[in-house]
């Protein structure tokens, strides 16, 4: 599976992926840190929150006829474990709840293919929630998500990080947000196992 320290990690050998274990505790890169590190973690009341904060029935409904799930050789879509939830302190103390500037989750994600001549042409995306947190007066974030594709023996058969832009107009202090990614061509095999992963990627140069 595609690795994680703080973002997605590139294996250094040939054949692939490897996953880097790091400890939760002082993780910290551009003073941004990750949720549910290793997927098995409570996640904290505040992504508790947000994860209940869902995407808004219109924007549901104007991503889901873009991307049905209709073909039955496509690939599935994972939130890559760790990736789901992202946080920003600023210059503060990262974990401290009174230091959070905001943090962003990805509510639903989904894909669609067209299988043809040994590729397979995917469009996928994901709708997700921005909210601002105690300290956070930000009225525009950029979100560093990352869409990436891995063969079952661990092989990157695609990876690309997208900024994403974020408005939020005071009083508001949360805004939803859509990105859909169009044909990408995946080399495909009948009998592949393919994974298409996607979630925030705190190791990228953030913008905010």
């Amino acid at each position: 599976m595609i690795g994680l320290t703080g973002g997605f990690a590139l294996r250094t050998s040939s054949v692939g992926l490897r996953v880097v274990a790091a400890a939760a505790a002082g993780l910290m890169l551009s003073a941004c840190s990750m949720g549910g590190m290793f997927g098995g973690g409570q996640p904290s009341a505040n992504t508790q929150a947000l994860q209940n904060a869902t995407a808004t029935p219109e924007q549901i409904a104007a991503m889901t006829p873009a991307l049905p799930a209709i073909a039955t050789q496509c690939p599935p879509i994972k939130v890559l474990p760790g990736a789901e939830a992202i946080y920003f302190y600023g210059n503060g103390q990262v974990g401290n709840a009174h230091d959070l500037q905001y943090q962003a989750v990805i509510d639903q994600q989904s894909r669609n293919c067209v299988v043809s001549n040994g590729l397979i042409k995917v469009k996928m995306g994901v709708v997700g929630r921005l909210m601002l947190g105690p300290s956070g007066n930000q009225k525009s974030v950029n979100l560093p998500l990352r869409f990436a594709v891995e063969r079952g023996d661990s092989t990157p058969l695609y990876s690309e990080l997208y900024q994403i832009p974020v408005a939020i107009t005071p009083p508001s202090q949360a805004s939803d947000f859509v990105k859909v990614v169009d044909n990408v061509q995946i080399p495909y095999v009948q009998g592949d196992e393919i994974t298409i992963w996607v979630g925030f990627d705190s190791g990228a140069k953030k913008k905010s």
